[in-house]
This record gives C-alpha cells, sequence and structure tokens, in this order.
C-alpha cells in the first residue's frame, strides 16, 4: 500500500480508503464495542495502525484484513486524546483526559514512562529530534517533556487558562504553533538549547478563526499551516521566512465540524475529516476538493494519511 489513508468516526468504525478512487478498501468494524475513535496514527514504517479508543490504544496491522488489533495498551483512566509513533516506530506517546502522558514501548506493550500533567492533556506532538515531547492542556499550559531527564523542562501559557486544543511542530524543527478554543493561534521560534535566546521565542499571534478551533497542522516542507474549525472550514496559511501568516485559502465545503486534518509527504494535498459523516482529499494548489470519503454514518472525527516512503 503506497497510500495509506484512515479515518475514525463516532459510529465506532475505522475505515481504509483508496485515496484517488474514493473506494472505502476496508473497515475494521468492531461491531459489539462502544467506544468512540478519537485519533489515529500510522507507524513511519506503514505497519501498523494506532488507534485512540475511549481509554485503551488498539494497534492494528495494515496489511492484514483482520478486525482483531495484534495489541491494546490499556492503563489510561480517561479518554486518550492523541497518539504518536517515535521515528522508529518502537515507542507510541499517548496524551489523555485524565492528565497523564505515556510513553508505550510496543515491543514489551508495557508503560515505559509516566509524566503527570496535572491537567487533561488535549494534544502531544514528539519533536524531530526525538529526544522531546510537546503537550498542550486544558488548563492553557504548553510543555515541554525531556525523555532523557524525565521531566517538564519548559513551560508556555500564551492566553492564561484559556483551554489549548492542539499543537504542531516543524518538521524541521524550527517553530511551534498552538490554538486555543477561541480561534487563536500561537507562534514561538524555537532557538537551539545551547544559544542565548530563549528556547521558545514568541514571534507572533493572530486569530484564526472566530469560533472553536479544534486542530492546527503545520505542513512537512513547512511553507503552510492548515488550521481546522467549528466554523465548518479548514483555513491555509502561508508562512514567511520572517515568520508572518497570510491567509491563502479557504477550504469550503464541509457541512458541519472540522475535527482533524492530514497532509501528504509532499505538501501538495491535505485530507480533512469532519462532522458531516464525511472526509475530504483536498488539491493545496486549488483549494478544491479532489475526492469525498463517504461510508462513515456519524461524524468523522479524525484522520491519518502516510504517503511518504515506509
Amino acid at each position: 500500500m503506497s497510500v495509506v489513508l484512515v479515518t475514525g468516526s463516532y459510529d465506532h468504525e475505522i475505515r481504509f480508503w483508496e485515496a484517488w478512487s474514493g473506494i472505502c478498501s476496508r473497515t475494521i468494524a468492531r461491531s459489539g464495542e462502544s467506544g468512540q475513535v478519537n485519533r489515529l496514527a500510522i507507524s513511519p514504517d506503514k505497519r501498523l495502525l494506532a488507534a485512540a479508543i475511549h481509554k485503551k490504544v488498539y494497534i492494528y496491522e495494515i496489511a492484514s484484513s483482520s478486525s482483531t488489533p495484534l495489541t491494546c495498551l490499556d492503563a489510561h483512566t480517561n479518554n486518550v486524546t492523541s497518539v504518536s509513533f517515535h521515528s522508529e516506530g518502537k515507542w507510541l506517546v499517548t496524551g489523555s483526559e485524565d492528565g497523564t502522558i505515556r510513553i508505550w514501548d510496543l515491543r514489551s506493550t508495557q508503560v515505559h514512562r509516566t509524566y503527570d500533567n496535572g491537567a487533561p492533556v488535549n494534544d502531544v506532538c514528539v519533536h524531530p529530534n526525538q529526544g522531546e515531547l510537546i503537550s498542550c492542556d486544558q488548563a492553557g499550559c504548553i510543555k515541554q517533556w525531556d525523555l532523557s531527564e524525565n521531566l517538564c523542562s519548559h513551560e508556555l501559557t500564551p492566553a492564561g487558562d484559556v483551554p489549548i486544543r492542539s499543537v504542531s511542530l516543524a518538521s524541521d524543527g524550527s517553530c511551534l504553533v498552538a490554538g486555543n478554543n477561541k480561534g487563536k493561534c500561537y507562534v514561538w521560534k524555537i532557538n537551539e538549547e545551547k544559544s542565548e535566546l530563549p528556547r521558545y521565542q514568541a514571534v507572533t499571534k493572530f486569530s484564526a478563526h472566530k469560533k472553536y478551533l479544534t486542530r492546527v497542522l503545520l505542513s512537512p516542507d513547512v511553507k503552510y499551516l492548515a488550521t481546522c474549525s467549528a466554523d465548518t472550514t479548514v483555513k491555509i496559511w502561508s508562512i514567511s521566512p520572517n515568520y508572518e501568516f497570510k491567509q491563502e485559502k479557504v477550504l469550503q465545503g464541509h457541512q458541519r465540524w472540522v475535527w482533524d486534518c492530514a497532509f501528504s509527504a509532499d505538501s501538495a494535498y491535505l485530507v480533512t475529516a469532519s462532522s458531516d459523516h464525511t472526509a475530504r482529499l483536498w488539491e493545496m494548489a486549488s483549494g478544491e476538493t479532489v475526492r469525498q470519503y463517504n461510508g462513515h454514518h456519524k461524524a468523522a472525527v479524525c484522520c491519518a494519511l502516510h504517503d511518504g516512503a515506509g
């Protein structure tokens, strides 16, 4: 499978799609099982799919046709809100409304480490250097967790106690973007630890949406930022070398909240998931929908795309 495209929904189903034909190639039905699918992540080698479903994380084999997971990671005591793989695929990082961030060893399926964040975690991403995590939470904090030191080394509170919904790190480690419940985006330039400058240097903030913001995501080439919102749109912002964010396009077509998005490896396409039950594939150059994925019978709230080298 050169392109792995997956969506998850409040209908409890996980669907795999043929990106170009729009055909659903496989459904993990989870019949008789409750629990909405919150987040999805594809391993770097395209072998595994991690699905955050209510309090647990299920690991599925992508090449298999079985709906039975390979394993279930079960230690969180509340909704798992984020899931991401370490670059080598041996570790998985999860964040939860139970206020903890956990690192799992996928070879033993045991919890390797637990960080106590003290407030419900909304999002976690792994720094490209693979040695740090960045989390954001319901209390309005963004924290850097050092994997080697086992502690929180930096904390940012850009808007007081307004919950921070989503964080995204540039693939080259150059900047951090965060979006909050009021539709505002905050941007920091990340300086070298060795430099005299602060590690996180605030460079700009802007209002992306008037309504609730659900996701911020930097493109792999770090030229664009996508912001998803309750206002049914996705906005695409171009990023200048001196961190000026300019609205380039508004992707219109979804009928209800847009919850999640994922870029293609070449930054030319974006997949989105919406409460209108559909997912869409957008061409960045034109801002047009090139494919719609129909099949879920409740809100599609998460998506994952991996079309790069496995």
